[in-house]
């Protein structure tokens, strides 16, 4: 008697539903990364986006700078041109707001360097400008010497002392026109004139260090 055997075999039919059901199975994940991986680059775009905007922030930081200067030879002596810009932080807004008057100096200086000796000092100035606020009149005052002139906002006021034009007195045939001449100017706070406490505040403090970098450049008459 002769016996058969059959070979049990999957049908084929079968396979794409297994395939299929794998499919599905899979998608869930799928979606997931693809979820994650959006984020992830939402998140990048996003701190790229905030480095990006913060960036001119830094650049405008508060501070004093000085942006042009010239000194002209007349026949009365000199007059110096100098264009700054100034930032006030919000601690010296803040004190301004409560009545303490914030005393600003322009330093000028002109020089004849001297290579076999010290350097001669041709002039050397000092003007001392004083921002004030009236919180009676909501107004800014700019006192330079016995002048003053009010202003409505407190960028009118920076605006006005940032652009400086004064002349320098130079005695008459100083000033040599087969030699040349260094010039120096500068803007800074001045916290000696701040009152007693608020001198103790600025001690270590960079709120209060409010000066440019030595401007130089050289004149030839």
């Amino acid at each position: 008697m002769m016996a058969f055997s059959t070979r049990c075999c999957r049908r084929v039919s079968d396979a794409p539903k297994n395939h299929a059901l794998r499919r599905e199975r899979a998608q869930p994940a799928r979606a997931w990364l693809t979820a994650t991986k959006t984020l992830r680059t939402g998140i990048t775009v996003l701190v790229a986006t905030w480095l990006v905007l913060a960036a001119p922030r830094a650049a405008a930081a508060d501070g004093i700078e000085v942006k042009t200067a010239a000194f002209r030879i007349t026949e009365e002596g000199g007059v110096l041109e100098a264009d700054f810009e100034i930032t006030l932080n919000q601690t010296l807004e803040g004190a301004l707001s409560k009545g303490v008057p914030l005393y600003f100096v322009l330093d000028f200086e002109l020089i004849r360097p001297r290579w076999y000796w010290v350097n001669e000092k041709i002039a050397a100035s000092q003007q001392q400008h004083r921002l004030s606020y009236n919180a009676l009149t909501r107004q800014y005052r700019i006192g330079v010497g016995s002048l003053y002139q009010n202003f409505t906002t407190l960028a009118e006021a920076l605006s006005f002392m940032s652009r400086v034009r004064r002349r320098e007195d130079i005695e008459p045939g100083v000033l040599r026109k087969d030699a040349s001449y260094a010039a120096a100017v500068r803007l800074r706070l001045d916290t000696t004139q701040l009152p007693k406490p608020f001198q103790l505040n600025t001690l270590g403090s960079r709120d209060w260090n409010l000066a440019s970098e030595w401007y130089r450049w050289s004149i030839s008459p």
